[in-house]
């Protein structure tokens, strides 16, 4: 759930409208294909976290596998990630309390929701758990009734309905835009995907973590790809779609017309109220996913050793409020400087971290079981099949989402923005290396610099 909560959001309720409207029904196929490069990503993941479950995640079995540096440069962009997320969603939530209550400024509510989810995770983990459980559970409740419903109704067996699923092959075929159009679609739909490694970095807080890594490596993805592929089939069955409208707001997104459709009332409101719980989720997953790699870094001397603190809970409260500033300048500067454009570089900059994570991710399993011996192999309780195409074919198809996105304006922008990101991060490099070799690594409670891959 706490997975689900940290990817479904606004790329999927509105989102999806976009991709469906220059893809056709084919649009399921990149949603399909994008859904299954990341579920190759987190099996990699999978097998090098049942194996060493710790707090950090991939940038933990990065510098293991890779070195120092490879730690740095993923664990800084990710948690870069992670601040610009925060800024969006809090900027987006406050947008809509404002409209909903016009007397307090969105900046404001904006304020509200981060000073909010803030409490929440600095209590405990468990709360944090607790209140992600509930925020997802609306919406996966929300896509439950959507799949349902949209079935029937395609089926004709909704009152008042006729068969529609001919609307899959009508209106100028499957892939009415080529098949080239459901590879750039994949460049597209790919971030929306983004997020399922939180999954590995709160099982590796839970009581029993080698389980719980197994459990969300191998089932999440599966939930995944029925909700996201499965909601954009209802969609693309339900309406034509040179018909679906345009998603510039809530009123017009493909699930709220839908549900106009099934004759549901007040559509649009019972998806304003699913959407903002879904940004509200994201920013509580957000504040999680931003504190605990921004606490790995300092363990391992990438950032500041007093960011590494942590309550006797276990959470990493300065990390914590130290990503909170980050996110809170984000949004102030949104704010006050709606024309500098410096906002939109945050956004944009972060735009294929996603990309370099996966790549990172593929190279990191490849390198560690290059050195286990064959009966550590054999012992591995997740594993990688195809070892080491799969890494290869990886890495080639991320290569091409990459020169998909160099073909658009607004590719190239993510692209060029991410590149100058990621060298100031390498500009600095030799600065933090040498700092790195006058401290000592300072672990995080309950694990150990020790611990055996297998």
């Amino acid at each position: 759930m706490i997975t689900l909560g940290g990817i479904i959001g606004a790329s999927l309720f509105v989102g999806s409208g976009n991709v469906i409207r220059s893809v056709g029904p084919a649009a399921v196929l990149s949603y399909l294909i994008g859904g299954l490069l990341v579920f190759v990503a987190m099996r990699m993941l999978g097998e090098m976290a049942a194996a060493r479950p710790a707090i950090g995640s991939f940038m933990e079995y990065a510098r293991v596998g890779l070195g120092n540096w490879a730690a740095y440069l993923v664990g800084w962009l990710y948690w870069y990630f992670w601040v610009g997320v925060l800024a969006y969603e809090a900027v987006l939530g406050g947008e809509t309390l404002s409209g909903w209550f016009p007397l307090v400024p969105s900046w404001c509510w904006s304020l509200v929701l981060l000073a909010t989810f803030v409490a929440t995770n600095v209590i405990s983990v468990r709360t944090f758990g607790e209140v992600e459980f509930w925020l997802a559970s609306i919406k996966v409740l929300a896509i439950v009734v959507f799949l349902g419903a949209g079935t029937l109704f395609a089926l004709g067996i909704w009152p008042g309905s006729s068969n529609s699923i001919s609307n899959l092959w009508e209106h100028g075929g499957f892939a009415p835009q080529g098949l080239g159009a459901v590879v750039t679609g994949v460049a597209l739909v790919i971030f929306s995907y983004f997020g399922t490694e939180i999954a590995v970095m709160a099982a590796a807080e839970s009581e029993d973590p080698a389980k719980g890594v197994r459990q969300s490596t191998s089932t999440i993805i599966w939930r995944i790809l029925l909700f996201f592929v499965g909601s954009v089939l209802v969609i693309v069955t339900v309406v034509p779609w040179n018909e679906l409208p345009a998603p510039t707001d809530v009123a017009h997104a493909p699930f709220t017309y839908v549900l106009s459709l099934l004759g549901i009332p007040g559509a649009s409101a019972i998806m304003q109220l699913v959407i903002f719980t879904a940004v509200i989720s994201v920013l509580n997953s957000g504040l999680y996913s931003a504190s605990r790699m921004l606490a790995a870094l300092a363990d391992q001397g990438f950032a500041p050793r007093v960011v590494s603190r942590r309550s006797r809970g276990g959470v990493p409260v300065v990390a914590l409020l130290a990503s909170t500033i980050g996110g809170l300048a984000a949004t102030l500067v949104n704010f006050l400087t709606p024309g500098s454009g410096i906002f939109d570089f945050i956004m944009n900059s972060a735009g294929l971290v996603a990309l370099f994570v996966y790549v990172f991710i593929a190279l990191t399993q490849m390198r560690l079981r290059q050195r286990m011996t064959p009966e550590e192999v054999s012992g591995l309780t997740l594993k990688v099949w195809l070892h080491p195409w799969l890494n290869i074919a990886l890495i080639a198809c991320i290569a091409g989402v990459v020169v998909i996105m160099l073909t658009s304006d607004s590719g190239r922008t993510q692209v060029w923005t991410s590149l100058i990101a990621t060298g100031v991060l390498v500009a600095l490099w030799p600065f933090v290396r040498s700092h790195l070799a006058r401290r000592t690594p300072v672990q995080p409670a309950g694990t150990s610099p020790n611990v055996p891959l297998t």
